[in-house]
């Protein structure tokens, strides 16, 4: 079994170029185009957002996938308005493979203290583990090896799956315009968000903050959550 940390990549984009399509979208709908300048785009957008035009920011998409905890992206799919999605699929990756190293990778839940460690082998419901993480390890390693013996049986794999745990690595690509965008991260960055969604879209909010900030600088996130549990974000071309 294999255990990795989440992370966030996102499709390089022109942060000037996303300003100027939504400008000559926007001022479209106040035949003002004849005030565009070099400059013009970002008071133009703050004012499209202070006045609630929000449709205009519908013209301009970001893409990031997310490797990520499979059920953090059950909750991430409800939004649907504006937004693409392709995801790993559980029915037709077949992990006893050897492309996947013959076994499951799991996300590592960070609220399960790091430093905590497994003492010797857990190899069945009756061995005795010494706190959470040991716990959580345990029965992913069980699930695991459930998964590997259905498959030894004959199941295939969408029928094998049945037996995986929640916190399964997958990876999902999410297309999303900047108004939903806004929507996602208004929801999911706040203390009551899950744990491990605020792990991955606070740095990715942050992120967005420092390459588009008049798109996001108003939205708001638990800055009481820790730095250190962040998930890393690199970009991918």
């Amino acid at each position: 079994m294999n255990i990795i940390e989440p992370e966030v990549q996102i499709r390089n984009f022109n942060s000037s170029e996303i300003l100027k399509n939504l400008e000559r979208a926007g001022r479209t709908c106040y035949k003002s185009e004849d005030k565009i300048t070099e400059k013009s785009a970002e008071n133009f957008i703050k004012t499209i957002i202070n006045s609630g035009h929000y449709s205009v920011l519908e013209h301009e998409t970001i893409q990031v996938k997310f490797i990520c905890d499979r059920a953090i992206t059950h909750e991430l799919v409800r939004h649907r308005i504006g937004v693409a999605y392709s995801q790993e699929s559980t029915r037709y990756c077949n992990y006893n493979l050897n492309k996947f190293n013959n076994e499951i990778t799991v996300i590592k839940p960070f609220f399960f203290d790091e430093c905590e460690k497994r003492i010797g082998s857990v190899g069945g419901f009756g061995t005795l583990v010494s706190n959470k993480y040991d716990l959580w390890y345990f029965a992913c390693e069980h699930a695991e090896s459930m998964y590997l013996k259905l498959i030894k049986f004959g199941a295939t794999a969408q029928e094998a799956r049945s037996v995986l745990p929640n916190s399964l690595k997958t990876e999902i690509v999410a297309t999303i315009n900047i108004r939903e965008w806004r929507s996602v991260f208004m929801q999911r960055c706040l203390a009551k968000a899950h744990p491990q969604m605020r792990q991955i879209m606070i740095p990715l909010l942050l992120e967005l903050k420092l390459r588009l900030p008049v798109l996001f600088d108003d939205i708001n996130f638990d800055t009481k959550f820790d730095v250190n549990n962040y998930a890393k974000v690199v970009y991918y071309e």
